[in-house]
């Protein structure tokens, strides 16, 4: 895929004088076809990589652990990731590998879906506004009498994630947890994740999610963009939160890279970085006035492949709930604005409070163990010093890059987050603490049970 391109780029002066400094310039990145791996195939759309001196095939992977997996053996230089991975490799969950990750590729692009016929059950106990459409964000607090329905006719809830350490098993459980259900703990010894459920979450493939619910096999899910949008437009589900209205500009995917890539091949880090903060820039620049052109980039069969006005439904600046039921949501993907592409440790911390909340983290460990995981998997400095490069070049502007930041934002405000609790990453245990439903202090799963 795309190789045509890349030999043609090889033959002709588009390469920039730095190419013969780098240690290698032949790439293979892998991604999964979600609207958020769009700087992948911007940055290789629109040049990006061939300004570097980069020749770079992309490669739809069959799902998240292949992907994975192609980075750990070395099959993929790079990949398109849930900001969960690389952490969840480097601290030994699942998988043992130090994976870091100089960029972030997005804000923001998820949401939660369930099926009509759940949608009809909820919907006596959602808020309605002046013209009778739902009020939102709608709380998981309109589920929990489904699921207490379900439970007393003995039917298992069940709904679909897409991994286990992924931001939409996070996101799902934070929202069903600011409901008042229990969305089951981890243990050692069992790695279901259902331990004391209400709602049984279980993992489906991002593509496969709309098929999986209509034929009734999960009532709902949580999902990147387009399969959301997928469910209003087949006709089989409704959107009922996005994770902007869950929490206001929350972190994504990364770009994850193997550590020992990033050590061999520093010039070439440097110039993927680069190319892929050109492509998050031309994603957001005048306003988003080039998504269109890049939702047909995303359209093509080797890149995302939904149709046209499916990505369009949320990548153009709104987003359909239930069909007719269209709102302006400019913020739903966030490329560029706000330092999305800058990897704040304060963004992997979060990650980190999620595994341990649920038992993925079995034990409790100490703030300055969250400090030290975030910064040896998450990369500013890398980044800045990209920046920096284009920034020279007058390829980016000085004022867009946070030159001063400790790689730690400001505390999240409560009104921020659909539960009103504030995150503030330099106080991990004190969040965890704060949160009504999961593990806190020396809590821990041991068989059937929450002990400590």
């Amino acid at each position: 895929m795309h190789r045509f391109a890349a030999l043609l780029a090889a033959t002709t002066a588009l390469a920039a004088p730095a190419a013969a400094e780098l240690e290698k310039d032949e790439l293979t990145f892998g991604f999964i076809k979600l609207t958020d791996m769009a700087p992948l195939a911007v940055a290789y759309e629109q040049g990006y990589f061939d300004d570097e001196g980069l020749f770079v095939t992309l490669e739809a992977q069959a799902n998240w652990k292949v992907l994975l997996d192609g980075v750990i053996d070395g099959q993929l230089d790079g990949a398109h990731m849930l900001a969960g991975q690389p952490l969840a490799a480097t601290i030994g969950y699942g998988t043992k590998a130090h994976i870091i990750t100089p960029f972030s590729m997005d804000l923001n692009g998820n949401g939660i879906t369930v099926s009509n016929q759940i949608w009809e059950e909820m919907k006596p106990h959602v808020p309605l506004m002046d013209d009778g459409r739902p009020q939102h964000p709608i709380s998981a607090s309109a589920l929990k009498p489904v699921v207490a329905t379900y439970a007393n006719e003995g039917k298992p809830f069940n709904m679909g994630m897409v991994f286990p350490v992924s931001t939409h098993n996070y996101e799902l459980r934070y929202w069903l947890a600011a409901g008042g259900l229990q969305p089951g703990y981890y243990s050692p010894e069992n790695i279901t994740g259902q331990i004391g459920a209400d709602v049984l979450l279980s993992v489906t493939p991002p593509p496969q999610m709309p098929s999986t619910m209509e034929a009734g096999t999960i009532y709902g899910y949580s999902v990147g963009e387009p399969w959301n949008q997928q469910a209003v437009v087949k006709g089989i589900g409704v959107p009922v939160i996005t994770d902007y209205e869950l929490w206001k500009n929350n972190p994504e995917k990364v770009f994850g890279l193997n550590a020992d890539f990033a050590e061999q091949y520093p010039n070439t880090t440097l110039a993927v970085t680069k190319a892929l903060i050109r492509a998050a820039q031309w994603l957001d620049e005048n306003d988003n006035a080039n998504r269109a052109k890049a939702v047909r980039i995303l359209s093509q069969p080797d890149y995302v492949g939904a149709d046209y006005d499916v990505i369009a439904a949320s990548m153009t600046g709104t987003f359909e709930y239930e069909k007719g039921d269209k709102r302006d949501v400019p913020d739903f993907n966030v490329f560029f604005r706000y330092h999305a592409t800058y990897p704040f440790y304060s963004d992997a911390i979060w990650y980190l409070t999620q595994m341990r909340r649920w038992g993925q983290i079995s034990e409790a460990k100490p703030d300055s163990w969250y400090d030290e995981v975030a910064k040896s998997v998450y990369k500013p400095a890398i980044y800045l010093e990209a920046a920096r490069l284009l920034v020279d070049e007058g390829l980016a502007n000085e004022a867009d890059f946070p030159w001063d930041s400790d790689g730690y934002k400001a505390p999240t405000p409560s009104e921020d987050i659909i539960d009103g609790i504030a995150y503030d990453g330099r106080m991990p245990n004190a969040y965890l603490d704060s949160l009504p439903i999961g593990l806190k202090g020396d809590q821990r799963v041991v068989g059937a049970e929450v002990q400590g």
